[in-house]
Formats: C-alpha cells, sequence, structure tokens
C-alpha cells in the first residue's frame, strides 16, 4: 500500500517519522519542522487506517510492508514512535536506515507482559477536548487540537487488529541498524529491568524523565536532546 506522506525541509540527508496508534504525521507538527532546521528533509507518513492513508485489512506486518513500499531506503535515520516503533521493527532490516530511532515502541517485552490491550483505545475514538486535556495535561492548545483531528481520521480497527489474540512479544532479539530506544519515565511499556534487557541486546537506551508515553508531545527539548548523537 502506497501510504500518504508529508515533508518539512529540503535538506540533503533524510529523516523519517513514523507515528503511533490513534494518530498520524501531524503529531509531528513541531519535531518536523525542527529537524527541518538541522537541515533534514523530513518524511512524515500516515500508517494505513491513518490520517489520509488508505483503510484495509491491519496487522504489525502489515504496517511494515507498506513503509517498504513507501519509503526511500538507505535513508540517513527512522523515527518510530509506539505503534510506529513496532511497524518500523519489523521494516528495519529492508529499509536499511542508518540509524534508527524507537521511541516508547509497543513491542512488549517478554516477562513484562502488555500493561494496555490496543482494543481499549478504541474508546477514544469519540474524546472530546476535556478528555485529551485530562489525560495529557502538560500538551498546548495546538496538541489538543491536532489529536481530536486526527482520532477523527484514525481507523479504529487498527486497534482490534493488535489486540486479544493477535497480542504477542515483538522485541527485536537484536538491533539490526544502530538503534536507541528511547523510554517515556512516566510510561506504561517500559520497566527498568525491559530496559536493561533492551540494553543486553545490543540497544542504546535512554529514558526522558517525567515524559509520558507521547515524550514528543509532553517534552520536546528532552525528547530532541534524548536524540543528541543520533539526529
Amino acid at each position: 500500500m502506497q501510504l500518504h506522506t508529508h515533508e518539512w525541509g529540503a535538506g540533503d540527508r533524510i529523516a523519517v517519522l513514523i507515528h503511533g496508534i490513534m494518530s498520524d504525521h501531524r503529531t509531528w507538527h513541531r519535531v518536523g519542522p525542527a529537524l527541518a532546521d538541522r537541515g533534514y528533509r523530513v518524511i512524515g507518513v500516515d500508517l494505513r487506517g491513518h490520517g489520509r492513508s488508505p483503510r484495509g485489512d491491519y496487522g504489525p506486518e502489515l504496517f511494515a510492508d507498506d513503509l517498504v513500499d513507501t519509503l526511500p531506503t538507505d535513508v540517513e535515520v527512522v523515527v518510530g514512535h509506539s505503534l510506529g516503533g513496532l511497524a518500523l521493527a519489523l521494516a528495519v532490516e529492508r529499509l536499511r536506515p542508518r540509524r534508527a530511532v524507537y521511541c516508547d515502541p509497543a513491542w512488549s517485552l517478554a516477562g513484562v507482559g502488555q500493561a494496555v490491550d490496543p482494543a481499549v483505545f478504541v474508546t477514544f475514538k469519540t474524546a472530546d477536548q476535556a478528555r485529551v486535556r485530562a489525560f495529557n495535561p502538560g500538551w498546548d492548545d495546538a496538541d489538543v487540537d491536532v489529536e481530536l483531528a486526527t482520532l477523527a481520521d484514525w481507523d479504529t480497527g487498527t486497534a482490534l487488529a493488535l489486540s486479544g489474540g493477535h497480542l504477542r512479544d515483538r522485541t527485536p532479539a537484536r538491533p539490526m541498524v544502530p538503534s536507541l530506544v528511547q523510554i517515556a519515565g512516566r510510561g506504561f511499556l517500559f520497566t527498568e529491568e525491559a530496559a536493561k534487557e533492551l540494553a543486553s541486546r545490543g540497544f542504546t537506551v535512554r529514558t526522558v524523565a517525567g515524559a509520558g508515553h507521547t515524550i514528543h508531545r509532553d517534552d520536546l527539548p528532552g525528547f530532541l536532546a534524548g536524540l543528541e548523537g543520533w539526529i
């Protein structure tokens, strides 16, 4: 499937941004310009079932295949958040970026368990401004508005295809390219033990203290500082 993409900047180096579930390229509305200012041509994708991309069957492998069908190979860096981090891990060997950054990826480490069944996200489809603010008290008005807009364009079938019997531990055994895992200090996907396990597998692991699961929206300066040496 050819995915909808949005670009910022026109630098010689290419950076790719892959959003999480319920979102689309608009979640990167501050990150894209920040990377463009650093000399990147930035490509943000909408995963299938999100934003302006087509609808269809859903599943981790399909999300990954779409990235391979849509994106250029051998780019400078690819950043994947949550579901985007899961899809990136399944596509990275074929995409062959020079570096991969996984932001609080939805991998579900063995022994830690799945903290949240993605089916619960279906209830957010009709969230209003008050509910979005309640879950994300640190967001500014622009991010709240973006969240409401992306929810309106999101197909809840993407969450159902990841839930129940589809839940699996998809943590990579090792990084296929130099890889950073950025963990949310107030997130729900990784324990301290899980972070140590990732490090033992060869990943560089950094925690953004105080940030929730959507690190780049909770603490943009912390998110960018955590990417030092990787962008």
